[in-house]
């Protein structure tokens, strides 16, 4: 299996695509320097204990009050906090946690009462990014990710990754860890650290705990709250963990990024900093690789998937329910049995790349075709469990019931990604009133015009509809050489599958948009 990232980057946002043998199967938005991501750690002040929950509300900058749990503390808090005290009364380099005695681990049935107080500060990791009206959730039993170890500060656990299997590795990983893992650090072997020699290693594991220091080290004159340190931005997380020997090419718009890229990819994995590339072709990096067409095939309540059978997703607050429809095949002269069992298990393959694609997050309920064979029951649940595999994120798959539902719980950490791509309608634009299509063009003109005689623009870029695009850029003249000689100015013209109909916009020579219609 190969895998691609393409990559796009825009003024005010980033949009990565995975793709898996040309298909996708994960896409990430992210705006430029986002702030409250998973994994970003902050100093805050707790402004409400609240007994009844055994929780408190923290300010770490946000609009809403993060929410932290007592069980989300962490054993160690008391040791966090002794260590944040130590830091923020002394200036310059923060205080050695090797050479720092631990305290007693807190109870774990007790009150959040007992350890915190109101306008204490807190150190604390976002563990759940902001969600429909709610603020992040929070941890304080922080941990510190690289791309084959993460560290634990104030613990003394070393734990090895499940999916690596040979027993023999997972021995040689825990005695080299043994060997080098400074005092009071706990340290997560990753799958990826799979025989990895001993230099590698301990060169990571001496980078992460620099990282970890270097940032309390500003602390002693810090206003609550503040981002103490932040977590990779989401391509350079992606990259972290996924870049494996099936990446062929990762395929970026930027020149900026490309280098920032490759320079990160050379110190990570350096044998691959050949599969970054820039891409500066004449049309959009997602219509040049495919990702327009699949986001506006795959994002939308119905999901066609195989010969005619498709998906209906519909979201609620509690939950997420997908209904499996068999469509046209249910003409192919089979019997019922095995039509069903074939539709379901094409299904399976499709609904856990939808899960991924979407960051579908909480409780899925799948309605799969109803089918009375015990064994064809089990075969789908395993396939099922089999698909998802692949998927990152946490998540557990139950039996079907014996009314053909399959139920799934997966980790929703950031909010689900939902792309609208129900068009407008090209007559009215949605508004029910008809607007003259024949006066497009003058009116693009129009707007043209006043660019160049008003705003003193020279050099531009329309981006519109593929069809629209064509026929400005049709015969000789054309009419885009026509508005070039007539206004004395240099006009791109790109068409993108991404724009509706009678949707067009211009951009500046810096690429900045001047207008969305």
């Amino acid at each position: 299996m190969s895998s691609e990232l393409v990559i796009d980057i825009t003024s005010n946002e980033i949009v990565i695509a995975l793709l898996e043998n040309k298909h996708l199967v994960e896409l990430n938005k992210e705006k430029r320097n986002p702030k409250f991501a998973v994994g970003d750690i902050y100093l805050g002040k707790v402004k409400r204990i609240i007994p009844g929950l055994n929780a408190a509300f923290v300010d770490v900058g946000y609009s809403r009050d993060a929410f932290l749990h007592y069980l989300d503390l962490g054993p160690q808090f008391r040791s966090l906090d002794k260590y944040l005290k130590s830091s923020l009364s002394k200036k310059g380099k923060a205080p050695s946690l090797q050479r720092m005695k631990l305290e007693p681990d807190i109870d774990k049935k007790g009150k959040i009462s007992n350890v915190l107080s109101s306008g204490q500060k807190i150190i604390v990791q976002i563990a759940k990014e902001p969600i429909s009206t709610k603020g992040p959730r929070l941890t304080s039993e922080i941990s510190i990710a690289g791309r084959n170890l993460v560290i634990i500060p104030f613990s003394e656990k070393i734990s090895i990754s499940q999916k690596i299997e040979s027993a023999d590795e997972r021995k040689r990983l825990k005695r080299l860890i043994k060997s080098i893992r400074p005092k009071n650090y706990g340290v997560i072997i990753r799958t990826v650290a799979e025989g990895k020699k001993v230099a590698t290693l301990d060169r990571e594991l001496r980078g992460l705990v620099k990282k970890w220091e270097a940032s309390f080290s500003q602390l002693s004159n810090a206003t609550v709250p503040k981002l103490v340190l932040s977590e990779l931005d989401r391509t350079s997380a992606l990259l972290r963990d996924l870049l494996n020997v099936s990446f062929s090419n990762i395929y970026v718009n930027d020149p900026t990024f490309y280098h920032e890229i490759k320079e990160y990819i050379g110190t990570i994995a350096p044998e691959k900093k050949g599969i970054v590339k820039l891409y500066n072709g004449p049309n959009p990096i997602f219509d040049q690789f495919g990702v327009s067409k699949q986001i506006k095939a795959l994002f939308g309540r119905t999901v066609s998937f195989k010969n005619g059978a498709y998906l209906i997703i519909e979201h609620t607050e509690a939950l997420h329910s997908i209904d499996v429809n068999s469509g046209n095949r249910s003409k192919l002269g089979e019997d019922q049995e095995t039509n069903a069992l074939k539709v379901n298990l094409a299904a399976a393959k499709e609904i856990a790349r939808q899960l991924r694609l979407r960051d579908i997050g909480g409780i899925i309920v799948v309605d799969f075709i109803d089918m009375n064979n015990q064994e064809n029951k089990q075969k789908l649940y395993e396939t099922m469990k089999e698909e998802m595999k692949a998927d990152r994120t946490k998540h557990n798959i139950l039996p079907l019931t014996k009314f053909g539902l399959l139920q799934i719980t997966r980790q929703r950490v950031r909010p689900e990604m939902n792309i609208q791509t129900v068009e407008k309608c090209p007559t009215c634009n949605g508004s029910g009133e008809v607007r003259p299509a024949i006066l497009l063009v003058d009116e693009i003109e129009n707007y043209l015009k006043f660019l160049v005689k008003d705003l003193g623009y020279r050099r531009l870029s329309l981006k519109t509809h593929p069809y629209i695009a064509g026929y400005l850029k049709f015969g000789f003249p054309s009419i885009r050489w026509k508005w070039q000689l007539k206004y004395k100015i240099w006009l791109k013209i790109k068409g993108s599958d991404a724009y509706d109909f009678l949707h067009y916009n211009f951009f500046s020579g810096s690429r900045e948009p001047i207008k969305e219609e």
